[in-house]
């Protein structure tokens, strides 16, 4: 007897040698009958049968076609003939052809229909894999400060985290929306900004400042790694696009824009719990009395400079230092002018920044930068 069932054996059983399967087992019930057959190959009587009856009426042993013979709902072949002229002639994919025919030929063609006709057809081209934008980097595999910058956009209209009070004054007074941050992965040193809308000029403006303001003070060797999340304000998820700018506007400053993989916020963790102290100890006692956006820029400014001078921090590796501490613990001396970084409105210097910064870069980071930045 066979030691697995008929139609486990038929499962793992190519398509070619599956005649010759049935064709023994065929044999074996004309030589010992049907019941025996059944009970040797570990199936039902019916199914021999079948096959028994096929063999001696000279019919194929392969798998009949389990096609319908009738299919009410089928294109009509002259609607799949324009189908796949029109992919042939415009080259669109199945939603913009199905608009594409209902414009111009009056056909009604779901694109899930579409998608099936030009597969059919022959005519879907696989799409080329997209370079990858990352390997990302977790922080405390950067020993080194400011090896990694982690940057995200924080909507302060958050009525979850502030109440529709303070969401509502946000709105009322006309202040700034979004909260721009820059973190230094080692240190936790953070610079900020504001804007009233997400742009990717607001996004190159601000990665600009806060390279330029970094290596002002600090004689890095290393390249600074900027790492964000997939936002459009970054350069969105065209890695195409995203070198174009680290090319334009970066890599003549030492620094490199990468990303994170989708879906893993956790790699930028540090920068993303920052935003709850930012609610907890800055937004609730404050936002209410920030009467207008100078007030809320200064109010952001002290802020900001607490964060780094005064607050003390308990997470990995900062036993209870405070940023500057723990930067000048990994070896940076920089005076405390350092963290004065203002908290610029955006809106009102992206533009002439991004025209700028492209071409107009300061003499100290237009020349070449040393071979080890590239190397480590």
């Amino acid at each position: 007897m066979c030691p697995e069932d008929y139609f486990t054996r038929l499962r793992r059983t190519k398509e070619e040698c599956r005649p010759m399967m049935r064709q023994e087992m065929v044999l074996y019930a004309q030589k010992h009958g049907i019941s025996e057959a059944a009970r040797q190959y570990r199936t039902t009587r019916k199914t021999v049968r079948m096959w028994v009856r096929r063999w001696e009426g000279r019919e194929s042993l392969v798998d009949r076609s389990k096609r319908p013979k009738r299919i009410p709902c089928q294109t009509a072949p002259g609607i799949e003939e324009s189908v796949a002229e029109q992919r042939r002639k415009t080259g669109y994919g199945p939603h913009r052809l199905a608009d594409w025919l209902e414009r111009h030929l009056g056909l009604e063609v779901s694109p899930w229909t579409i998608r099936n006709i030009l597969k059919r057809k022959g005519l879907m081209v696989k799409k080329a894999r997209r370079k990858t934008c990352y390997p990302a980097h977790w922080a405390w595999e950067t020993g080194k400060p400011f090896r990694l910058l982690q940057v995200d956009v924080k909507d302060v209209h958050d009525k979850a985290a502030l109440g529709t009070e303070r969401t509502t004054h946000l709105v009322r007074a006309g202040l700034p929306r979004y909260q721009w941050t820059a973190m230094d992965a080692a240190s936790r040193v953070r610079f900020l900004a504001y804007s009233h809308s997400l742009t990717i000029d607001h996004g190159i403006a601000f990665m600009v400042l806060v390279v330029d303001w970094i290596r002002s003070y600090i004689d890095l060797d290393w390249e600074i790694e900027i790492q964000t999340d997939w936002g459009v304000e970054f350069g969105g998820d065209n890695p195409d696009a995203i070198e174009r700018l680290n090319r334009k506007y970066l890599q003549v400053r030492g620094a490199r824009l990468c990303r994170y993989p989708k879906g893993r916020k956790g790699y930028n963790g540090r920068v993303e719990r920052l935003h709850r102290t930012d609610d907890e100890e800055f937004y609730k006692p404050l936002l209410l009395a920030s009467r207008n956006t100078e007030e809320y820029l200064d109010n952001a400014f002290q802020w900001q400079v607490f964060y780094d001078l005064y607050r003390p921090h308990y997470g990995v590796g900062m036993n209870g230092l405070t940023p500057m501490e723990k930067l000048r613990e990994l070896g940076v001396d920089v005076p405390d002018e350092f963290v004065l970084f203002p908290p610029v409105e955006l809106d009102r210097i992206a533009t002439a920044i991004v025209l700028q910064a492209g071409y107009d870069v300061p003499a100290k980071y237009s020349k070449p930068l040393p071979e080890r930045l590239w190397t480590t």
